[in-house]
């Protein structure tokens, strides 16, 4: 399939390892000039580099999303990279850094961490970069949510509300750019092998007996989530809806909630 996506300029948020990183090269080998984003120089400059080294076109923007004026300064290097932004996949947030997963435990004021780091980085990078999609007449705003965000859990407060918050921006914003080019989708993944999901499964493993076997932890989790396709989720499979949704040729895809879980979603919507 051709996507049509050469020439075209992009910023992935969270890029700078996991799915990210992985969305990144996927739209850099369709073509696309891209911006890695993260925090940490060094690694964002290794998957820039990675890019590069495979033939593709990358530049990097370093900051703190969470905050109005770390947001306002990775638009503003992301723009100049390449002359502008064409597509901003939204992809960098988490919870807060307590690592407490409990209703009752997690203090309510860590709430509002989560929720910067997941909504309002999103809000910060639509409201710098969306107008000038709009004088363009082209773009692509790409979030990414998760399962959590429909599908409640009883240890995550802050994290899956978040992430339904992302759902429901999604689609108002779908509306409020109607007609001007540009189409906002949100990827909603479920059980996907990253470098967390390892560590997970490391553990798991270890409290069963069944030392670092983390494929036979992966099979009994697999069983729980009521999945109806039998393996774990790769970073490729995100990485290929979103450049199916970033390109030209999806332009009738606008305001949907791609679920991305193998059939475990239990529900129509």
């Amino acid at each position: 399939m051709n996507f049509d996506l050469s020439g075209k300029r992009a910023l992935v948020t969270g890029s700078s390892s996991g799915i990210g990183a992985g969305i990144a090269a996927a739209l850099a080998g369709e073509g696309v000039s891209v911006v890695v984003h993260g925090r940490n120089p060094e690694r964002a400059e290794a998957v820039a580099e990675r890019i590069r080294g495979n033939g593709g076109s990358a530049a990097t923007a370093i900051g703190d999303l969470a905050t109005e004026g770390g947001a306002a300064q990775v638009a503003d290097v992301a723009a100049d990279a390449f002359g502008g932004i064409d597509i901003l996949v939204n992809n960098a947030g988490g919870s807060s850094d307590t690592g407490v997963q409990s209703w009752f435990s997690l203090p309510v004021s860590e709430w509002g961490t989560t929720y910067e780091r997941n909504v309002l980085s999103a809000g910060h990078l639509i409201h710098a970069l969306a107008p000038a999609m709009k004088e363009n007449g082209w773009g692509r705003i790409i979030q990414i949510a998760s399962a959590a965000g429909i599908i409640p859990t009883s240890g995550q407060p802050d994290y899956g509300p978040s992430k339904a918050a992302m759902i429901n921006m999604s689609m108002g914003l779908s509306k409020a750019l109607a007609g001007t080019g540009i189409t906002v989708n949100t990827v909603m993944p479920g059980m996907i092998m990253t470098e967390g999901l390892k560590d997970f499964l490391r553990i798991f493993a270890e409290r069963r007996g069944w030392g670092d076997d983390i494929d036979k932890a992966a099979e009994y989790v697999l069983k729980g989530t009521g999945q109806t396709v039998h393996r774990v989720g790769q970073v490729a499979d995100v990485a290929y809806a979103v450049t199916v949704l970033a390109s030209p040729n999806a332009d009738f895809f606008n305001g949907i909630n791609l679920h991305l879980d193998g059939g475990a979603t239990g529900s129509i919507y």
